[in-house]
């Protein structure tokens, strides 16, 4: 195994062990699958064909109505992806990280690994539940298939893809999210160390003295 390959593999399961370790996360991915599947199965509970003049003109989109909690879930999954960086730098420990993991690009490579991993294990579940659910509350809605809305099931092409688009659009918002906490977090850490560096020229020695005679140097008193 090569250097490069060794420092990857360090890398992943570093920052595996501290997203796994960090308290917020032990139920912020139950939370993400939670409330996919709990919104999910809300709205298709209300969903019915009484409204429709027939059952077979009501044109629903079933396997969307099962998946329409990935709007409330995807919050869980901002959040995930910005405490993933966003703890770091407000403890300082990135310093750290930065000096075991000298390469950045590497470092930010494994973070967004280990988030998408993790939000891609709580999507799935989320999604299959909201699947599982609208497979037993539709027909009791009046979708069933007789009205031309077959079972939810992966086996079908359109749930299929509903389904994978669903989970790939969690871990997009969770790795966009990642994204722009690390260009914010990284500015204002290349901000404060600037400031920290002008103030301290202008609190030197020498700088006092140029501020008063344009040197350090006094002319002695007769």
């Amino acid at each position: 195994m090569t250097g490069r390959a060794w420092t990857g593999l360090h890398a992943l399961h570093a920052e595996w062990t501290k997203l796994r370790t960090v308290p917020s996360t032990a139920w912020l991915a139950p939370a993400l699958a939670v409330l996919v599947a709990a919104v999910g199965a809300a709205v298709t509970g209300t969903v019915d064909t009484s409204h429709c003049t027939t059952p077979a003109g009501c044109v629903e989109d079933t396997p969307k109505l099962a998946l329409s909690g990935v709007q409330v879930g995807q919050v869980a999954a901002v959040v995930l992806g910005v405490l993933a960086v966003g703890g770091e730098y407000v403890t300082g420990t990135i310093a750290a990280t930065l000096a075991a993991v000298p390469g950045r690009t590497t470092v930010l490579a494994a973070k967004a690994a280990v988030v998408a991993g993790l939000v891609a294990a709580a999507g799935t579940a989320g999604v299959l539940a909201s699947l599982a659910a609208g497979r037993g509350v539709l027909p009791g809605n009046g979708f069933t298939p007789a009205n031309g809305y077959p079972p939810l099931s992966l086996a079908d092409g359109p749930t299929a893809r509903a389904a994978a688009g669903t989970v790939l659009y969690l871990v997009l918002v969770a790795l966009l999210a990642l994204g722009v906490g690390t260009v914010l977090r990284e500015r204002r850490r290349r901000s404060a160390r600037c400031w920290r560096c002008c103030g301290s020229c202008r609190s030197s020695p020498a700088s006092s003295g140029t501020r008063r005679g344009g040197s350090g140097w006094r002319r002695p008193r007769r």
